[in-house]
């Protein structure tokens, strides 16, 4: 089958070479000089399956007040809100509902584990590397209030039987030795020892050149302006190189999936979010994460990437604006250096932002539309590098009548129809 791909960040190279696996002929088509090069770029590397849940969790509404007031806040709203941003936001809180965060969390982690799974088989075929490491999550907290509140988690964990260990402060040092000279008083953590990370863009450098060996063909710096239905279905799609005709198109755009479904009178929930990152070279191990952490209070990760330290997070909602601003490098710096002894400071890292595509209900949308050829595979959001290869090998299922290894009906666009049940 001949199939058009748009966007070439992790998702749709991804989608592209499990395509090509399967015997389909697929061209990709990216705006930009390259692949990986947008969200993918420099995130912070954590390939989390276990912590894969939606920010729109019960407990959430009242806790954004003083996300907003804090001064390293994790949440900023940095400018007049358009009508889709606010449209966004109701719903996200009309998912912080318990029954809708069980719902959707269940979804996530359903996808989130398959994905781990189709990587490491990937990973054992191809002998792919990446920075990769398999050496667990640590969720730090810093307070006992935050501690008690990880109970929920743990139950959570519990149902869908993924390893983890409680630990108190000492626990915490011998998982990651470089805490022992951080000066904060910190409570305990919850770690996950199967999680792994890796470098986003590495991994997508590489399996675009697989991609091409199995015949993909990639057209960069080249925009897509509109998907061309003839008789009900995608058969052209419009670019600024010309018209592709196609069987079967994908729209792994990122944010810019929403512009192109509007092209064909579809339209999905999702709004940019932007996160920063910070990268610099480890110095000292001794003084270095050696996998990955999260500090609850701040929403940081901090992350080793063989002879990089990256920290990434926050959540800003500034539209389509993909500027950088300095100033939230501080929050970064902040939640690093109280962990760290490293003495170096913000001006030694390199800064990166990256506008993430989320939807409201944390759910990525993976699957068919109601036009029979056109298929989405977008709103990852913050763990479009954790359900990666689950996300491109569910697809290339689909396009190729083979029967999905998980349940997928309620991963699609088709979730958000009126009247339908979670």
């Amino acid at each position: 089958m001949k199939t058009v791909i748009l966007g070439a960040g992790v998702i749709g190279v991804t989608t592209a070479y499990f395509l090509a696996k399967a015997g389909h002929e697929v061209t990709v088509v990216e705006s930009r000089s390259g692949s990986g090069l947008e969200t993918s770029f420099a995130n912070a590397g954590e390939i989390s399956p276990g912590y894969a849940s939606p920010w729109a969790a019960p407990g959430v509404p009242s806790k954004i007040p003083g996300w907003l007031l804090m001064r390293h806040a994790p949440l900023i709203l940095s400018r007049p809100l358009e009508r889709e941003t606010v449209a966004w936001l109701l719903a996200t809180l009309r998912n912080c509902a318990p029954r809708r965060y069980a719902i959707n969390k269940s979804r996530m982690v359903r996808l989130a584990n398959y994905s781990r799974d189709v990587l490491r088989q990937l990973r054992a075929e191809t002998g792919i590397h990446y920075d990769n490491q398999a050496r667990g999550t640590l969720q730090l907290f810093r307070t006992q209030q935050q501690m008690d509140a990880a109970g929920k988690d743990i139950e959570v964990l519990k149902e869908y039987g993924v390893p983890f260990e409680l630990l108190d402060r000492r626990g915490c040092e011998t998982a990651e030795p470089g805490l022992g000279r951080s000066a904060v008083d910190l409570v305990g953590g919850l770690r996950l020892p199967d999680d792994e990370t890796g470098d986003c863009f590495v991994f997508t450098q590489a399996m675009t050149r697989m991609a091409r060996d199995l015949g993909v063909r990639f057209r960069f710096d080249t925009r897509v302006d509109a998907c061309v239905l003839d008789q009900g279905q995608v058969r052209r799609v419009r670019t600024t190189a010309g018209d592709l005709e196609t069987d079967a198109c994908i729209i792994a755009a990122g944010n810019g999936s929403r512009k192109l479904l509007q092209s064909v009178g579809l339209d999905m929930p999702v709004v940019p979010v932007k996160g920063y990152s910070l990268t610099l070279p480890v110095i000292d191990p001794s003084d270095a994460p050696v996998s990955t952490i999260l500090d609850e209070t701040y929403k940081v990760a901090i992350t080793r990437l063989g002879d990089r330290i990256r920290i990434g997070g926050l959540a800003e909602i500034a539209g389509y604006d993909p500027s950088l601003d300095r100033r939230r490098a501080h929050t970064l710096w902040h939640a690093f250096s109280t962990l760290f002894s490293d003495q170096r400071s913000t001006e030694d890292a390199e800064l990166w932002a990256g506008l993430r595509p989320m939807t409201p209900d944390g759910t990525p949308i993976v699957g068919a539309t109601r036009i029979p050829n056109l298929f989405v595979n977008s709103g990852h959001g913050t763990l479009g590098w954790t359900m990666a290869c689950g996300s491109a090998k569910l697809l290339s299922d689909l396009l190729s009548a083979t029967a999905p290894d998980i349940e997928y009906v309620d991963l699609s666009l088709l979730r958000y129809r009126a009247g339908a049940q979670p």
